[in-house]
């Protein structure tokens, strides 16, 4: 098979890891050249900073050396600027009068860095901060030089000047703006971040612009607009980035701002595609490394020809590469007319932390002086999670530093989001391969090999795992044979890929078993069908004798029980049910434990004709979902009001029975206690009292039986009806597939459910998502 030829221009951090991605995916299928102007291997951009900050060496900083690049077979051209594409012959030429052919050319260019256009700007030491000659020509001017100016108060700026003043520099930071990192922070956490920037060293001139660097040759001062002047040895200018379109744009490529690109990477010229910074998706241009991954795993697919996702753009975040400092930002984290924020500060410690919401979904967030929820907050906004899946306490649970915190960590939770590593995938590796440092943790899983960010946390498990604190069993089990990952990331996956089909989930997660097996199939159909809801709509529709709720039995008949709501009938339905029975022969009919009458015997080739002629809803005991309600009907000796309980039954009946459950879900009412005993084995028993109904939950018959627990109080049927209802629906979002009621009643805690019945602000969303649920159901099977 002759190999088709790849040309990739760019050899930073966003192209290579298209390549990576690539080649795991079909490594013998191109014959692969890279082309790259810096004369480096392909090296960690974004932690120069720690560079500058003695925190690592240029060395640390490569991320594929000379053996990688030769193992998979890659011809790599540093040092060389590709200055022509062809793409009508599909040819490039080089810097270096080489030309070649291609089959499929991406252009990831990066960006270049700004300068801004005043006098004096070209003088000798005023610099950008981009590249590993920019570093070094800072570090060198650091050993002759005292002062230093740095011009833009963002992110690059402020790790810019922290690196400057650790060489022993006397620093300044000017910025534009009343404060610091304004598109990533809010007012307060600018300020807090000021002062501790303060305390270490460096000084800010806030609300100033530059007119003019001053000096001979070399930079000896600036002048402001407003007239002052400050001396300085050596400036850089940190004031932002533009894509590097210059290429594209002399070559037909479409370019706005950057390199417009469709959902798949696509330009609008065939088989040349763009990733990175240089790319314009949607009028949005990225500089993190988080969105660039994404773009590369995309195109990686469109290129190998795998139906994938489409790239639908990413939530941008932020984390400051400054030592000793602890700041983050993501989404939308200042308030408007439209959102409300949680604020928690503690102004002793330094700590700040806000949380944004737009109606139930958190959409933003900034924290400073202490980032441990950052990861989870960031899966928070990327999956617009309802924060009535979370207890709002639980969102910042500690000011303190006090206790383990990886401890209390899930196993899914990320740990690393620029590659998105979870804290479960380093335990795995580490007791898999042995790992005992950071930069082995690094090499095995790409955790900390980004932006560095989550370098403290992989050194903090490392800890956890070598204490006492620590047990293997963290480990949680695969959902099954036929996949490696576990149920909670099975379900994390789909919410971010956004798959609506079974078939998709098995494709995209790469299931060992391309068909599924019986376990995996129904549990996957039943996430899907809670994350999207149409599509559980479209899957029931299709179901053929489930649809009719037909039983088969062992002699390959079958069995039908007309609903009776609440196990209450009259004579026109137990007429039209003997009727049918005489006309089909059914001669067996027997009252069930839930007071329903079942047909059974029912021939195949009668099974249409008996369900249209009863023409009465049919329940069936088999499949997840709401099972028909057991009512007690007192003794002779008990006066109370037995209509109540059948009233409340059949109420319940009709609202929920369209509604697909983790379990079958068994609920039980009685009238009065006198007749309740009995039935406090089921899931969800209701029990009439003056004061109005109890609610129990929790009770579990089989080998260990056990009686539920009082739950809650409602004064009325209409407010039964409302906590049941918000009880079904929180069991519904946050169960397992198969987990039994008692089993999530035990994990999730008789408190947090209580918590969430009992504030209306959570209670009225589970109700309304539970009642669009139940429409869309029941208009898809009245069709």
């Amino acid at each position: 098979m002759v190999k088709q030829k790849l040309i990739l221009v760019g050899n930073g951090m966003s192209g290579i890891r298209c390549l990576e991605e690539i080649l795991k995916i079909n490594p013998d299928r191109f014959d692969i050249s890279v082309f790259g102007s810096e004369p480096h291997l392909n090296y960690n951009r974004i932690l120069l900073p720690t560079v500058l900050q003695r925190r690592a060496t240029f060395a640390e900083l490569t991320l594929n050396d000379r053996e990688w690049y030769k193992k998979h077979h890659i011809h790599l051209h540093t040092g060389e600027t590709v200055i022509k594409i062809d793409h009508e012959k599909q040819m490039l030429k080089t810097d270096k009068q080489r030309e070649l052919s291609y089959d499929h050319l991406i252009i990831a260019a990066g960006s270049i860095p700004f300068f801004l256009p005043i006098p004096g700007a070209d003088k000798e030491g005023v610099v950008a901060f981009r590249t590993i000659e920019d570093c070094q020509k800072m570090i060198e001017a650091a050993q002759k030089y005292r002062k230093a100016v740095v011009i833009g108060g963002g992110v690059l700026g402020l790790e810019a000047a922290s690196g400057l003043q650790n060489l022993g520099m006397e620093v300044r930071v000017v910025h534009n703006t009343h404060y610091l990192m304004e598109r990533q922070l809010d007012k307060k956490a600018s300020k807090m971040l000021q002062r501790e920037l303060e305390k270490q060293g460096i000084h800010f001139l806030l609300k100033r612009e530059t007119e003019e660097i001053l000096g001979g040759n070399r930079v000896k001062g600036m002048r402001f607009k407003d007239g002052t002047e400050v001396e300085a040895d050596l400036v850089v200018m940190a004031v932002g980035v533009r894509p590097n379109v210059q290429l594209a744009r002399e070559s037909g490529v479409e370019i706005k701002r950057g390199i417009i690109v469709n959902d798949y990477m696509e330009t609008n010229l065939p088989n040349i595609y763009a990733v990175g910074e240089c790319v314009e998706h949607l009028g949005i241009v990225y500089g993190l490394v988080k969105p660039l991954f994404e773009q590369g795993t995309v195109l990686a697919k469109r290129i190998c020809g795998i139906e994938g996702n489409r790239y639908k753009g990413s939530v941008l975040s932020t984390q400051l590469k400054v030592s000793g400092v602890e700041v983050f930002s993501a989404g939308q984290f200042s308030e408007d007319a439209s959102s409300k924020s949680i604020k928690v500060e503690d102004e002793v410690a330094g700590i700040y932390k806000k949380i944004v919401l737009k109606g139930d979904q958190i959409i933003g967030a900034v924290l400073f002086g202490d980032k441990k929820e950052s990861s989870k907050l960031l899966e928070m906004i990327q999956k617009k999670q309802d924060v009535l899946d979370v207890e709002k306490v639980k969102l910042f649970p500690s000011l303190t530093n006090e206790g383990n915190t990886v401890a209390a960590m899930a196993a899914n939770e990320l740990i690393c989001n620029c590659n998105g590593v979870t804290k479960g995938a380093i335990i795995e590796a580490v007791q898999k391969e042995g790992l005992s440092t950071v930069e082995q943790v690094k090499k095995c899983t790409k955790a900390s090999s980004s932006c560095g960010g989550c370098k403290p946390a992989v050194a903090e498990i490392l800890s956890y795992m070598n204490s006492d604190e620590f047990t293997r069993e963290i480990e949680q089990p695969t959902m099954c044979a036929c996949t490696s990952l576990t149920e909670e990331e099975v379900v994390q996956q789909i919410q971010l890929l956004g798959s609506t089909t079974v078939k998709e989930v098995l494709e995209m997660l790469n299931w060992k078993n391309k068909q599924g097996c019986l376990t995996c199939r129904p549990a996957l159909s039943y996430y899907i069908g809670m994350i999207h809801p149409e599509y559980e709509n479209n899957h029931d529709a299709a179901l053929g004798n489930d649809h009719w709720k037909a039983t088969v039995e062992m002699n390959g008949t079958f069995s039908v029980v007309p609903q009776m709501y609440g196990g209450m009938t009259n004579s026109e339905e137990l007429r039209k049910i003997a009727d049918v029975a005489d006309k089909y022969g059914i001669t067996e009919m027997a009252i069930t434990s839930e007071q329903r009458v079942r047909l059974m015997g029912v021939k195949e080739a009668d099974l249409a004709g008996v369900c249209g002629e009863l023409n009465m809803h049919l329940s069936s005991p088999f499949r997840n979902k709401l099972q028909n309600i057991e009512v007690c009907h007192g003794e002779a000796f008990c006066r109370c009001n037995k209509n109540s309980a059948l009233n409340l039954a059949a109420s319940l009946e009709k609202r929920f029975e369209y509604l697909t459950m983790p379990n079958r879900v068994k609920m039980a009412i009685s009238p009065c206690l006198h007749n309740g005993a009995d039935r406090m084995l089921k899931d969800i028993v209701v029990i009439g009292m003056e004061r109005g109904w109890e609610i129990y939950m929790g009770g579990r018959g089989g080998g260990k039986i056990r009686a539920g627990e009082l739950l809650c109080i409602a004064e009325s049927d209409d407010e039964a009806i409302e906590l049941i209802g918000g009880l079904l629906q929180l069991y519904r979002k946050t169960a397992c597939y198969l987990e039994q009621t008692w089993e999530w009643f035990d994990r999730v805690g008789l408190i947090h459910i209580r918590e969430v019945l009992f504030d209306f602000d959570l209670l009225q969303p589970l109700i309304e998502s539970l009642e669009k649920d139940r429409l869309l159901q029941k208009e898809k099977i009245s069709m």
